[in-house]
């Protein structure tokens, strides 16, 4: 009875972290249109960042004495994000990607990968490699920023006239914090427990159950922003996301305290840069189609079960 109540709670957290993130995420993309930025950028930027604060907040709560539920989190989001995010949008309307986006942004993403890598083979991810990577998300948001003004069209000053739309929109990125840090602490709370209880490790339920619940206002924007015809905004937004879950979540969880490093998570880093691979080498062709999709729906499950049913057997 006690775990259902746990799974329960852990549902309940899931669900708050989805919802406030995508409240936090219309609030400001609305903002963000109405100073004229591009779809791509809303999507590598404001989405990115909104969609990603459900694993920041999981992982805040989990920093210190459950440093391996922030690993598991990043790891699995980043491989989620790519594995079902991408191969269900890709399923439901095949993806057109623009030339820029893979000469720019997908290398880095992988370069930020490459990064973790390194900073993780002493053992750990210490509290002076988490202020490494926040410095590098500084100079990423500097370069996107400077690519933003680039692109930025032309507004009037009525932008600033319509002061119930920017009312409206700071409320809604309020209500998103509120119910994000409500439900990080839900989630990990009861993960926690429910990984006690089954006798699994924290990694293993940071890169599956929370992994997978935390990537789901990911899913749920990528989705909406492409029936919408806005796949820049959808494929910005993953990008983007698995670019901030290494340098903000794991930079901010490792600064609080330092994150030890398990060897197993070396085959985790591996299945995660191997994603990435595969969707660079994809994305060359121009076209995301909906068989490619099914593709890496299929690989993300293999990956899923494999690492959740091996660990119990």
């Amino acid at each position: 009875m006690e775990i259902a109540i746990n799974a329960a709670l852990t549902i309940v957290g899931l669900g708050m972290l989805c919802f406030g993130g995508h409240w936090l995420v219309s609030g400001g993309v609305a903002i963000s249109k109405k100073l004229g930025i591009s779809k791509l950028i809303i999507g590598m930027t404001v989405v990115a960042y909104g969609t990603s604060t459900p694993e920041l907040a999981a992982s805040i709560a989990a920093a210190g004495e459950h440093s391996a539920i922030i690993l598991g989190n990043v790891i699995g989001s980043n491989i989620a994000n790519i594995g079902m995010v991408i191969g269900i949008a890709a399923i439901i309307a095949p993806l057109v990607v623009k030339k820029a986006t893979i000469k720019k942004e997908v290398p880095i993403m992988i370069g930020v990968s490459l990064l973790i890598v390194v900073l993780s083979i002493d053992g750990e991810i210490s509290q002076y490699d988490g202020i490494l990577l926040i410095f590098s998300l500084i100079i990423f948001t500097v370069f996107i920023y400077k690519d933003a003004k680039k692109q930025r069209k032309e507004i009037a000053d009525e932008i600033f006239q319509k002061k119930d739309i920017y009312s409206r929109s700071l409320g809604l990125i309020a209500i998103g914090i509120v119910l994000l840090y409500v439900g990080a602490i839900l989630t990990v709370d009861n993960a926690v427990i429910l990984a006690q209880s089954f006798g699994l490790s924290e990694r293993i339920i940071g890169i599956t159950v929370i992994a997978i619940g935390t990537s789901l206002p990911e899913l749920i924007t990528s989705v909406i922003a492409i029936r919408r015809g806005h796949t820049d905004i959808g494929i910005g937004n993953i990008i983007g996301s698995n670019i901030y879950n290494i340098l903000m979540i794991m930079g901010i969880g490792a600064t609080i305290a330092g994150v030890s490093i398990a060897s197993e998570v070396f085959v985790d880093y591996a299945i995660m840069i191997g994603f990435g691979l595969v969707l660079l080498i994809v994305m060359k062709t121009g076209l995301i189609s909906r068989r490619i999709g099914i593709g890496l729906v299929l690989a993300y499950f293999i990956f899923l079960t494999t690492t959740f049913f091996i660990k119990i057997l």
